[in-house]
């Protein structure tokens, strides 16, 4: 019931904190005999709540845990436990995601936590959006572990496969949720238990919880080998589309995530190839040329890439860095490293992929913590059976949000932010500006530049010295510029890393953040937000829109007032800012639609892999592989037990079956994205395209086990063995080597829709000019 009426009231996730706050007072008793205790005998009080079942802390022994914890953090940090934070671990505990606002110690919480499902036997996984925060968190937290006696350790991008196995090994490990996810795929693959570095999972404790879980669920992790360079970003190609004119030689939709060329444009791309663009011998160069149309037309330098170091990597939406590993699918990536003149990367069969939902699901125990959560508690819910706490401030929050200054367009809205920025750095106040992409703060940091006021700028170009640059950003007179505040992971303190000027900043107002515009999610205003009046300091934020930002472009154009007073001043007028926020939750909307729709064909699919995990598994423990060639190739299996002996012929014939299995699940993958991407088209028929993939897909998947079985016994007939066996002299062929990377589900559709839309959009073109 009580649920149903939070639903109702639109507040989902808020669980009673009344029987946390219970244990508050008897956790509190025990501080007196706890503070007694020597090093030794603290050490010694932990172990008593070691088990190794697995079963949850009763309420004694979390009493216990919490009394243990908040000692040994002030003897080993200089950092005590507050009352929020205790009831941040219990939350954890039993499995939900706390709220905790930025500055409330969330990585301590999540720490006693930890400790906790560890000494109950439990493996533990600290999932951390970047590498600096995985090795950061790690070492920070050590010594609270090790007084408890549980081992940590840590894992990033350039680990060894040794050092993994080494970190995977310990009690509780850090590690960013994208290599965590790498490494499960990596692993799939194996062909014994002893080339594993991740044991099974036991406990996910999630950070950044709501970016993780909801902003990046539906992104999957590719795991692929390597091939020769793909035949894409054809330089004659990108030449002929790079000279082509919005509105005279292609036109976009609305939402900028769809071009098409116009009937002008597809006559000047004929002439530049020599080729009549629409004729059926010629469909993959339209759909290249659609391609290398979408890298000239919708991705921008400095907002969606950045070319580094002669390459071109990719930029996160949600957190406004660099992501290593992530590329844009279907030649996207070839044609856009043409258009900038960077060296084309390798391609790759796709061996494995798996959503980060997906990933994530597979723990028995999920919990997370992150400062906006009940924003998406539906989400939560509705996708992981997880419910929010929220855990109220340690101190009440002071900071003054103001009402948003909303401007007629771009340039009138960044005069005024200038102009502001330029009036608080006179008075010594901080400011911390947040920017929606790389080029918006270069030029607002030239502009600042310009006004004699320096600024120190964040973005995905320097995201190395970020911490650094965070660290100060609450100094008396500092000016930051960053393109995205959540998962940064650093504190601002007033006055400074030290906090020196704590006082003297405290009296200016204490922090002002200001948002050039406003995120595509209210959740990415509320965190910026939050980066003012830490632990009950002073502090203001305000955001600066528009009616020509994009966000009220794309989703909300409809609703700007037609009568609005043109005036470089900001809009007084409540309706004009109702345009604002109906665009915002537009935009939410539908990407909550494409996370859902999303999942919808993604669960077949896990359930699939989990079949055949379960089914690989049973290949490297057993004999299952054998069992299976002696009834498709008895013949051959006789004549080898006369030649080998029966573990030589086992080895072989599991060796032989694993490459057949992964062989054949990538092609099934490949079949399966194939099989979406054109499911659509059953809507036209009056088709529920998801009971349409279902029913391509089960029978699909039902045959992949006796077509292995074949391809073995193929493979058998034909290989010598003798100590062993030389799959590539029997014609199979592993890869390489195998690389991992991150792609957003293709938003551009397959090069085959794209295709059509680019001859259906001609038609119409020319329909209309007659």
């Amino acid at each position: 019931m009580r649920a149903w009426i939070r639903r109702f009231l639109q507040r989902p996730g808020t669980l009673d904190l009344a029987p946390y706050r219970r244990l508050l007072g008897p956790i509190g008793e025990r501080e007196d005999a706890v503070r007694e205790l020597d090093d030794t005998e603290l050490t010694a009080a932990a172990e008593q709540l070691r088990r190794d079942d697995g079963r949850e802390l009763d309420r004694a022994d979390v009493i216990e845990l919490c009394a243990l914890g908040r000692e040994i953090a002030d003897r080993r940090l200089g950092e005590r436990l507050f009352d929020v934070q205790l009831l941040g671990v219990q939350a954890l505990l039993a499995g939900h995601v706390a709220q905790m606002a930025t500055g409330e110690g969330k990585t301590l919480t999540a720490a006693v936590a930890a400790a906790g499902y560890a000494l109950r036997g439990r493996r533990v996984h600290v999932l951390t959006v970047n590498d600096y925060l995985a090795r950061r968190d790690a070492e920070w937290m050590e010594p609270i572990y090790t007084q408890l006696g549980v081992t940590v350790g840590w894992v990033s991008q350039s680990s060894t496969h040794e050092q993994r196995r080494e970190a995977y090994s310990r009690d509780v490990t850090y590690v960013a949720v994208n290599e965590a996810g790498f490494d499960y795929l990596r692993d799939g693959l194996c062909g014994s238990e002893d080339e594993r570095v991740q044991p099974e999972p036991g406990v996910a404790i999630v950070d950044e919880a709501d970016s993780v879980m909801v902003d990046e669920a539906r992104v999957p992790l590719v795991l692929a080998g390597t091939v020769a360079p793909e035949d894409a970003g054809n330089p004659k190609i990108v030449r002929v589309v790079g000279s082509l004119r919005k509105d005279l030689h292609y036109e976009t939709d609305a939402d900028d995530r769809n071009v098409h060329l116009t009937e002008l444009g597809s006559q000047v791309v004929e002439k530049g190839l020599g080729i009549d663009l629409y004729d059926a011998d010629n469909f993959p160069t339209l759909a290249a040329v659609n391609i290398a149309l979408h890298a000239h037309a919708l991705l921008h330098k400095d907002i969606d890439y950045i070319v580094r170091d002669g390459k071109v990597q990719l930029i996160s939406e949600s957190r406004g860095r660099v992501h290593l590993r992530q590329r844009w699918p279907d030649g996207l990536q070839a044609a856009v490293e043409a258009k900038e003149t960077v060296a084309v990367t390798e391609s790759g069969e796709i061996l494995d992929s798996i959503t980060m939902q997906g990933f994530l699901r597979r723990y028995p125990v999920l919990a997370g913590m992150t400062g906006t959560a009940v924003a998406v508690g539906e989400q939560l819910r509705e996708f992981y059976k997880l419910e929010i706490v929220a855990i109220p401030p340690n101190v009440p929050c002071v900071r003054e949000d103001e009402k948003d200054r909303l401007y007629t367009t771009v340039e009138r809205k960044e005069d005024a932010l200038v102009a502001e920025i330029v009036e608080q750095h006179a008075k010594g106040r901080p400011v911390l500006v947040g920017t929606l992409d790389v080029s918006e703060s270069e030029r607002l940091a030239k502009r600042l530049l310009a006004a004699e006021v320096p600024c120190a700028v964040l973005n995905a170009k320097n995201d190395a010295e970020e911490a650094a640059i965070i660290a100060e950003a609450g100094s008396y007179g500092a000016v930051t510029v960053s393109t995205q505040m959540a998962g940064r992971g650093t504190d601002i303190r007033l006055g400074g890393r030290d906090a020196a000027d704590h006082e003297r900043v405290a009296e200016l107002g204490g922090l002002y953040v200001i948002g050039s515009g406003r995120y595509p999610s209210s959740r990415l205003d509320d965190q910026l937000r939050g980066r003012a009046g830490r632990q009950g300091d002073p502090g203001g934020s305000v955001f600066f829109t528009s009616f020509q930002d994009e966000l009220v472009q794309h989703y909300g154009k409809d609703e700007i007032p037609s009568a609005v007073e043109e005036t470089a001043d900001a809009l007084t007028d409540s309706g004009a800012q109702l345009a604002v926020d109906h665009a915002q939750r537009v935009a939410e909307g539908v990407v909550m639609e494409i996370h859902r729709n999303t999942w919808r064909y993604h669960q077949l699919i896990e359930h699939q892999r989990a079949l055949l995990k379960q089914y690989r598994e049973k290949v490297i423990a057993s004999d299952v592989a054998l069992e299976g060639l002696e009834e498709t190739a008895p013949d051959r299996v006789k004549e080898l037990r006369e030649t080998v002996s029966d573990e030589v012929l086992a080895q072989v014939a599991r060796q032989v079956e694993l490459y057949h299995l992964d062989q054949r699940w990538a092609e099934h993958l490949a079949f399966l994205t194939d099989l979406r991407e054109g499911i659509h088209l059953h809507a036209l028929a009056r088709q529920n395209p998801l009971d349409e993939f279902h029913r391509a897909a089960v029978p699909a998947f039902n045959r992949l086990r006796s077509e292995v079985r074949e391809r073995s016994a193929e493979t058998l007939e034909k290989a010598e063995v003798t100590d062993g066996i030389d799959l590539e002299a029997a014609g199979v062929r592993k890869p390489s080597s195998t690389w991992t990377y991150v792609v957003h589900d293709n938003p551009f559709g397959s090069e085959a829709e794209r295709a059509m839309g680019s001859v259906v959009a001609m038609l119409r073109g020319k329909k209309r000019r007659r």
